[in-house]
């Protein structure tokens, strides 16, 4: 008698979806641990320099920012506030590249339920499709993290000032207690304003990057050599900021502003940039890109390669 290879059961469609969702989680996790690791020193150069005061600035530069910062705080200085995003961007980069893989996914599928393949224009909209949804991870993480980040700034101005909070969980509790379940969104329009069109740029180029360098070698997305998924990742990661960091720098200033909704300066998105123009027009909206810009590279990089083999792996 000829011995039977067992059946394995076929998997549903459904079922299937929800595989390649958990799969692009994950790897959005793993993603999300390096570009903290790799990018928040710069991030607080950024923020603090785009939050100082014009009148009185305490930094001069990129530089005199990273200067003072270690010579104040020590090199945990430049890890100010890491908490909230190393945890919270773990969630952020798992919906991030969730929403990403869904987005695509969707796009892809036919009303009659076939599948085509995506086209050039389709990236980008998932991209947009992904950065709107990321949103709503993405500015409470960025809140918690700014309003930790410019604490030194106020105690430099003000030499009586006291930093109301010693960690990020003071302040999670602090705002829940003042606004409710709504103080952690504290900037949110800016940061949907922001991230829509930004991640439409960033994931788009990134992909359209690979897919140009499959059709020009003529491989795989798989065989792609990990220094071709950095250089991408990387240019993405600079299109994000060119793309729109003005808006970024309105974020910033709602995000760090006070927790008390009758003691704000900046209280929405259009009343933010006129203020902001009033304090040195064009100028005042670039303040802080140094670092942004040097960032972008190596911390987008690290993170893209990361997901990208971390998927490979799981598939």
């Amino acid at each position: 008698a000829t011995a039977q290879t067992p059946s394995v059961p076929a998997v549903s469609p459904a079922n299937q979806g929800w595989i390649k969702l958990a799969k692009d989680i994950f790897a959005g996790t793993c993603g999300g641990i390096s570009v903290t690791l790799v990018g928040h020193p710069f991030d607080t150069l950024k923020v603090r320099l785009q939050t100082q005061p014009v009148d009185k600035p305490i930094y001069s530069g990129v530089v005199d920012c990273a200067k003072k910062t270690v010579q104040w705080e020590g090199l945990g200085g430049l890890y100010k506030g890491v908490t909230s995003p190393l945890a919270g961007q773990m969630f952020f980069r798992a919906s991030l590249f969730g929403a990403f893989g869904q987005s695509k996914r969707w796009l892809a599928t036919n009303p009659d339920g076939t599948t085509r393949p995506l086209q050039p224009a389709d990236f980008y909209k998932a991209g947009s499709m992904t950065g709107f949804v990321a949103a709503f991870t993405e500015g409470p993480i960025d809140f918690y993290k700014s309003q930790i980040q410019v604490q030194i700034i106020r105690s430099k101005q003000n030499p009586a000032y006291v930093p109301p909070y010693t960690n990020v969980f003071d302040c999670v509790k602090a705002t829940i207690r003042e606004s409710g379940f709504r103080g952690p969104f504290q900037g949110l329009g800016a940061t949907i304003l922001r991230n829509t069109p930004a991640n439409a740029v960033y994931l788009g180029n990134f992909e359209m990057l690979k897919r140009t360098y499959c059709n020009t070698y003529n491989v795989q997305p798989t065989e792609i050599p990990g220094h071709v998924v950095l250089g991408a990742a990387g240019v993405g990661g600079i299109t994000y900021w060119l793309a729109i960091f003005p808006v970024d720098c309105i974020k910033s200033a709602m995000q760090t502003d006070s927790i008390i909704k009758g003691q704000r300066k900046y209280t929405d998105v259009i009343t933010t940039a006129r203020l902001l123009w009033g304090e040195g027009g064009i100028r005042r909206f670039y303040k802080g890109f140094t670092p942004c810009l040097i960032r972008a590279a190596p911390a987008n990089g690290v993170m893209l390669l990361t997901v990208e083999k971390v998927s490979a792996l799981l598939s």
